[in-house]
């Protein structure tokens, strides 16, 4: 094993013993370091090699979570010819991902309000999601799809940090049998409310 492969190794090794000691219900503030390299089964030492901090731990979790979820939601677009339908299935996927890595969105949620570097990361990673709003919009207003009074940059907003509140809280507190109406429901609001909202006389 080179040391390359042997640093991945690792690293993957100390990233899901911290996700399944989160998953047994430890709170992301109450662990220590030891508790995750033993978990992991690696010398504290050798932890510190590659996270020198607990906190890099969450962030690099956060990571993980937000790439798959930018993945699915990259993969719709406004133009397709079953679009609401297509944002639904994909609403739906995104929150079966947040759903099956609840444990590391709850410890997120819990501690970007008290670490600033882990905040400042995650409101980076909704950035992304703004981002890629932007340009389903005005690509759309550009088609004449999309009302040319639509205020791109309040309603991509909106979009990303609203459905991000409505699917986190239903992922953490809500029932799993109603993802698909949440799903829906999400995908019909941003739909008729900004990606083919009517010009506001």
């Amino acid at each position: 094993m080179t040391s390359t492969e042997r640093a991945a190794t690792i690293e993957a090794g100390v990233l899901a013993a911290a996700e399944r000691l989160l998953a047994r219900g430890s709170s992301f503030s109450a662990l220590t370091m030891q508790q995750i390299a033993a978990e992991a089964g690696v010398a504290r030492s050798t932890m510190y090699l590659y996270f020198r901090e607990k906190d890099a731990v969450l962030i690099r979790l956060a990571e993980r979570l937000s790439t798959g979820s930018f993945a699915l939601v990259g993969t719709w677009s406004p133009a397709e010819p079953d679009a609401l339908d297509g944002l639904t299935r994909t609403l739906l996927r995104v929150i079966r991902h947040y759903r099956v890595h609840a444990p590391i969105l709850r410890a997120v949620l819990e501690m970007s309000g008290q670490d600033r570097a882990l905040g400042q990361f995650w409101d980076g990673e909704l950035t992304k999601f703004i981002e890629l709003s932007r340009h389903w919009l005005r690509t759309e207003q550009l088609a004449g799809r999309t009302a040319a009074d639509l205020d791109v940059e309040t309603a991509s907003q909106i979009i990303i940090f609203g459905g991000n509140r409505v699917i986190a809280g239903h992922v953490l507190d809500g029932d799993p049998d109603r993802d698909e109406a949440v799903a829906r429901e999400l995908a019909v609001n941003q739909w008729f409310g900004a990606i083919r909202r009517p010009a506001v006389a």
